[in-house]
């Protein structure tokens, strides 16, 4: 009857990994490297993700805060909505107006603006502190979107980053350790032979 033994924890196995008679000085740092490796991957993609996505928020934050919505008149007809296929929802065209800046001075200048207006029509514009028209700003679905999907980038990015960088380190490890064994093989490899070849 074969008997077997078995391994009761977690601890027996980590240590009988630690322990392998045929475990190299180089193959325990490598291990050490890889799990280091991953560990430090999975900390620099969350923190460099939680911080871009941070920063990207407070930055779109502060910029909608600079611009404003002001009252403009159309100075042309906007067009009509053409009948191709729409990759957005809402219907907005480029049209001239006409807006009173903040300092009281009257200006015209291209603006997208609800397609079908009529001459004359009043429409609401976005504009800067400067009082210069601007794009209108990302809603608050889209900002948090363009937030997560930048803050995810980068933490994929810091993530793949340190672990090229582990990797790399263990190939070098491989190359000394066959450039060791090559050594090794040519110290030994002359004794074999001979006891091959009697």
């Amino acid at each position: 009857m074969v008997k077997t033994r078995r391994i009761r924890t977690g601890k027996v196995l980590f240590w009988r990994w630690r322990h392998n008679p045929l475990r190299r000085p180089g193959d325990r740092l490598e291990a050490w490297i890889v799990l280091g490796a991953w560990l430090l991957a999975l900390a620099a993609g969350l923190l460099a993700g939680v911080t871009n996505a941070a920063h990207t928020e407070r930055s779109l934050a502060e910029r909608r805060a600079e611009l404003a919505l002001t009252q403009a008149v159309l100075t042309e007809n906007a067009p009509r909505p053409t009948t191709a296929p729409r990759y957005y929802s809402d219907d907005l065209v480029w049209a001239t107006v006409r807006w009173t800046a903040a300092d009281g001075t009257a200006r015209t200048g291209p603006a997208q603006v609800e397609a079908g207006g009529v001459k004359g029509d009043r429409v609401t514009v976005w504009t800067d502190t400067d009082g210069r028209l601007v794009r209108r700003p990302p809603s608050a679905t889209a900002a948090r979107f363009q937030t997560d999907l930048i803050g995810a980038s980068t933490g994929l990015a810091a993530w793949c980053f340190v672990l090229v960088c582990g990797r790399l380190v263990c190939v070098r490890l491989e190359r000394r350790r066959l450039a060791e064994w090559a050594t090794e093989w040519d110290r030994i490899g002359p004794q074999w032979r001979k006891r091959m070849n009697g």
